[in-house]
């Protein structure tokens, strides 16, 4: 199945109509990804509200439906600008296989602002042709291509990622879509239709005396029954009102975060900090006076001291040539006074009298060739100035450069505080917003309250049937002698034994493959084989435990915010991947929370290997430039697509190209 084109025409924030290429193809190239941008209430949830009201119409999980009715969703849905004589409409184009041919279908509904009889108008097109086969059995044959159960496995949003994340069991759309997988509802709809042959058989057999208490009990059955499908449908919709009252609280809680309110009910911490880190300051401040007050001004003619050092240990080297040149002097007057009492000949003595004067003359005009002496430094001056330039001068100027970072870090760290206090929302703002939260929260316990009321009530009416079920099969082991149908009332209950360890080993094995699949497509998006080697699903609720190496549970709490999401992603996928349908994957705001290496995974591991066609709806913040980038780079992208909201004109408006 490949969705190949979409049309909106007056629906939501899409004014008139536009057309979308969905086609995953760009040029003669077969490419997965078809990318939406949009800003925060630009249209993207519409847009995925679309698909899903074209496929499924009344029964469609839509995410602003709400607990609202199908006709009132269905106004709510009307661009309030439309033009008086246009409809609201909507066109889905998709191809599929049927009879090894390829198909294209044209699914249309269109609706007023006051629909007819509460619901839209149903066209199915065949090219230009209308297919009313199809258009009256619409429901039938979209739930062979697509149950409904399972299109959540192939559209879903992050914030259903983020609830599958968070849960220790999955929630309850996942557990319908896992049953209808593995096939768990036939064996269920085997056993009811066991049920009805079994009471078949006691009425037909029981006496009148017998058969109004057995009418009796079955009328019981009944009314509990249909009181067990009316506080179902109550749970779900108490579900859904504690999921609106949630997302209420989350609204509160983020205005008040985002207004001030937070920073307000922290303000005297926030003052005591300043307080502290000017504290800091000015402790450095002093510091650094004190080592401005020492010897560190001095490497401000470092070069100075250089010149210096180099001319005191050259004039200390003259006055020692200048006191050797007078040892020497005194050593040769005394070899010529010995010389002379010596048997030598005046001759000899005059050459080397000659010989030495010579010498003593040389050592002395080099001597006052080099006489440049102006420094006078002693030998204690000079070791200091040395010391100076070879250790503490650099020692210092270190330790002032680390001081001085550490002051220009606190007074960033003070300049972020001073923001942030008068960033804080004044006192009368603070109260409605404090107020707002407490409202919300308040809502929320009621909720949760009436959701737990209506729990308790489910489970009541559910243990009240088994009950009743119970004493019919009593009833008919006590009253019922007849031993033909006695046989086939007993073989029924073996049937229905059957059934039971039938559904647990279908559960089992078919539990098998998917945890095979969810490990692979975890550990594929984790790229961290040390972490997790295998991922087990519980057969009853179908939670997920997780295992290392060597066979030891890991707690899903080691793994980080980011993790938990790419494991829920894995389950999805996993799922999707077990099915064996070759549908198109949709999703909206798909990388909520995750950090740079794990966008990076999801970005180049699972969008272009999800299915054939896979439509992203992002935000700037979301798939940002080195995402599409890498997108881009990999030929992945068919389409991208820019949701442009015009503020002026309360439009959405689709353009060619992404944010970047």
């Amino acid at each position: 199945m490949i969705f190949t084109e979409l049309v909106l025409q007056n629906f939501g924030p899409y004014l008139g109509r536009q057309v979308i290429d969905l086609r995953p193809q760009f040029k003669d190239q077969l490419r997965p990804i078809i990318l939406f941008g949009g800003m925060n209430g630009g249209g993207k949830t519409t847009l995925m509200d679309a698909i899903r009201l074209a496929l499924y119409g009344q029964r469609a999980q839509c995410s602003t439906r709400g607990n609202l009715s199908y006709n009132d969703f269905l106004v709510q849905c009307v661009n309030r600008n439309k033009p008086p004589m246009e409809n609201t409409r909507i066109e889905l184009v998709f191809e599929h296989v049927e009879d090894d041919q390829i198909l294209e279908l044209r699914v249309v509904r269109y609706w007023d602002k006051n629909p007819k009889d509460g619901k839209d108008t149903l066209g199915v097109l065949e090219g230009d042709w209308p297919r009313t086969d199809l258009r009256d059995t619409w429901d039938e044959y979209i739930e062979n291509m697509l149950p409904l159960g399972i299109s959540n496995l192939f559209l879903f949003d992050g914030e259903q990622v983020k609830e599958l994340a968070e849960q220790e069991t999955p929630p309850p759309v996942v557990v319908e879509a896992i049953q209808s997988l593995l096939g768990l509802e036939l064996a269920e709809r085997l056993s009811i239709d066991l049920d009805i042959l079994v009471s078949r058989k006691r009425k037909k057999l029981a006496n009148e005396s017998e058969r109004q208490s057995l009418e009796e009990i079955e009328e019981r059955l009944s009314r509990y029954q249909e009181e067990y499908e009316a506080a179902k449908q109550d749970l779900g919709a108490l579900q859904g009102k504690v999921k609106y009252a949630e997302k209420n609280q989350r609204k509160a809680w983020d205005k008040f975060v985002s207004e001030g309110g937070k920073i307000a009910s922290e303000r005297t911490q926030l003052e005591k900090q300043k307080r502290n880190l000017q504290e800091q300051l000015d402790s450095l401040r002093e510091e650094l006076g004190e080592l401005a007050a020492g010897v560190l001004p001095l490497v401000m003619i470092q070069p100075l001291l250089a010149e210096a050092l180099l001319q005191g240990e050259k004039e200390a080297k003259h006055q020692q040539a200048k006191i050797s040149r007078d040892v020497v002097k005194e050593r040769s007057d005394r070899l010529l006074a010995y010389l002379a009492e010596i048997n030598l000949t005046s001759e000899q003595i005059d050459k080397i009298q000659f010989f030495l004067e010579q010498e003593d003359k040389d050592l002395s005009s080099h001597l006052a060739a080099e006489e440049d002496l102006w420094l006078s430094a002693d030998e204690d001056t000079l070791s200091i100035i040395a010391n100076l330039l070879r250790h503490h001068l650099g020692d210092r100027v270190k330790y002032t450069l680390t001081k001085l970072q550490k002051r220009k870090t606190i007074e960033q760290e003070i300049t972020f505080t001073e923001r942030q206090l008068a960033a804080a929302a004044s006192p009368e703002i603070y109260q409605q917003l404090e107020q707002a939260v407490r409202d919300t929260e308040a809502a929320l316990v009621d909720a949760k309250t009436n959701y737990e009321t209506g729990r308790r009530r489910h489970d009541e009416l559910e243990r009240n049937i088994k009950g009743v079920k119970k004493e019919l099969a009593e009833y008919s082991a006590v009253n019922i002698d007849r031993q033909n149908d006695e046989h086939i009332i007993q073989s029924a209950n073996k049937v229905q034994e059957t059934l039971k360890v039938f559904r647990e080993r279908l559960t089992l094995r078919k539990l098998n493959k998917l945890e095979s699949e969810v490990t692979e497509c975890f550990l594929y998006l984790l790229h961290k084989s040390d972490l997790v080697n295998r991922v087990v699903i519980d057969t009853h609720s179908f939670s997920l435990s997780l295992f290392d190496m060597e066979g030891k549970p890991v707690p899903k709490h080691r793994l980080s915010a980011g993790e938990k999401q790419l494991l829920a992603i894995a389950f999805l996928w996993g799922l999707a991947r077990v099915s064996g349908r070759q549908l198109p994957v949709a999703i909206d705001t798909p990388l909520g929370r995750l950090d740079s290496s794990h966008r990076h995974n999801l970005v180049e591991r699972y969008f272009p290997s999800a299915s054939h066609q896979v439509i992203l709806l992002s935000t700037d913040t979301e798939i940002g430039k080195v995402e599409v980038e890498n997108l881009r780079e990999h030929e992945a992208l068919s389409h991208e697509y820019l949701l442009k909201y015009q503020t002026n004109a309360h439009k959405t408006v689709v353009e060619n190209g992404y944010f970047w």
